[in-house]
């Protein structure tokens, strides 16, 4: 391999781990914000320490999440300077502000306001907790604008004019207002929301298909995360649809690829107009990846659907067939969200910054065994990351509410602060 191809492998097995724990991050804080919000408006005391747990179990799912997902994004970046010092000097005056937002939101905000939610159960008034876990939902999603909006520069570069080799920033507005960043995100929200609808369905099936003492609380959560998962698996699919015409015009390649047809005659356009070269990007990895995205939305999109029905009357949860089912589909929509971005990052090639950079002048002068050492260190922390967080997630899960430690109680006194008689102290143990 050269070092351009160790280069792009080591930024794409990294992007793609680290993008299994965001995907998982963002569609599940929402569903979390909402038990919470849900547990601390139950004026019924038994519904509200039942929906209480409930918050607390799927809590910690998250804080397991995203605690060793923050270890894999921390590496993200400094992968500019390592491998692609040439896109940095060329576009660094562009999406350095986007890429210094996105960490600052997300590795200064977001952790500081989990933080506080995760040691703040019982120490904190109602509507400050409860906003807390808002404010980690909205920076999440804050965090992913920016980074979209990076991204979106890379794929239709806009809002800048090139001077001496060098990209400018000239229209702030028009950056933050891309079409394909903005659409992407939409898509990405739908997606992250149907993994995280059926991460809870899934295993909340998986504990009714072990009949589980906790019928109630995953009866509510299993109602929740069908929901959610059905409701977005069906918009996902429209918002990435309407991707399509904004492809076709700013990325006719990609296209012509996907559609087999038009390949020669773009190709030979792009040759006259940016030199010799191959400017069609992998066909093979391109179509496949697409057609197994499309297949796995459609699947998740339909069984999710009927499984909206199979609620009325406990259906899906008395029979055991489906609830295993349910858990069955966890990995779903991992797998098409990883599909997604390869189409969406390897359907640009040669280019890393379209039309403007190709991948090859943007590579640093590092040598390929440097290259192949870093390339191979940084595959096994990152695959060793992703195995432990879902041994942990999964021993968490099979475990149930009663092994939950995020916000393990003991009772609180009347007069202590931001307590009643009602409300616990918590003493954080996780």
């Amino acid at each position: 391999m050269s070092a351009a191809d160790l280069a792009r492998l080591q930024f794409a097995a990294t992007t793609g781990v680290h993008w299994l724990f965001v995907i998982l991050t963002m569609g599940l804080v929402p569903l979390v914000a909402v038990m919470h919000t849900h547990a601390a408006y139950t004026r019924d005391p038994a519904r509200r320490a039942l929906r209480e747990r409930m918050t607390r179990f799927w809590g910690q799912l998250y804080v397991i999440n995203y605690a060793v997902g923050i270890v894999t994004g921390l590496v993200m970046e400094f992968q500019f300077g390592l491998s692609w010092s040439g896109l940095s000097k060329f576009a660094g005056n562009v999406f350095g502000a986007p890429l210094a937002l996105e960490t600052l939101i997300a590795f200064f905000a977001e952790s500081t306001f989990l933080g506080m939610w995760i040691f703040g159960w019982g120490r904190l008034r109602r509507s400050v907790h409860i906003t807390l876990i808002w404010l980690v939902a909205l920076t999440a999603y804050a965090s992913a604008y920016w980074i979209m909006i990076a991204n979106g520069f890379m794929q239709h570069p806009v809002g800048h004019e090139v001077r001496d080799g060098v990209a400018y920033l000239t229209d702030f507005g028009a950056l933050l207002t891309n079409s394909n960043a903005l659409l992407a995100l939409l898509h990405i929200t739908l997606a992250a929301l149907t993994t995280g609808g059926l991460f809870v369905a899934g295993i909340s099936a998986y504990h009714f298909a072990r009949r589980t003492k906790d019928s109630e609380l995953f009866r509510g959560s299993l109602r929740l995360g069908v929901v959610v998962a059905a409701v977005s698996s069906f918009f996902v699919i429209i918002a990435g649809t309407m991707q399509l015409p904004q492809i076709r015009r700013t990325q006719p390649m990609k296209t012509a690829v996907l559609e087999n047809e038009g390949v020669a005659r773009l190709q030979a356009q792009l040759v006259e107009r940016h030199g010799p070269g191959d400017y069609v990007p992998p066909q093979e990895w391109l179509r496949f990846s697409m057609d197994l995205m499309t297949v796995l939305g459609n699947t998740v999109s339909t069984v999710t659907f009927v499984a909206v029905f199979l609620l009325w009357r406990n259906w899906l949860v008395r029979l055991r067939p489906l609830a295993c089912l349910m858990t069955a589909l966890i990995p779903l929509p991992f797998v098409a969200s990883v599909a997604g971005w390869v189409v969406r990052e390897v359907g640009r090639q040669p280019w890393i910054v379209y039309g403007e950079l190709k991948v090859e002048d943007a590579l640093s002068p590092v040598g390929r065994t440097s290259l192949m050492v870093s390339c191979a260190l940084f595959i096994a922390v990152f695959v060793a990351l992703a195995v432990t967080n879902w041994t942990l997630m999964a021993r968490f899960a099979r475990r149930g509410p009663d092994a939950t430690q995020l916000g393990a109680t003991e009772p609180l006194s009347e007069d202590a602060p931001g307590g009643d008689a009602e409300e616990r102290r918590t003493v954080p143990a996780f």
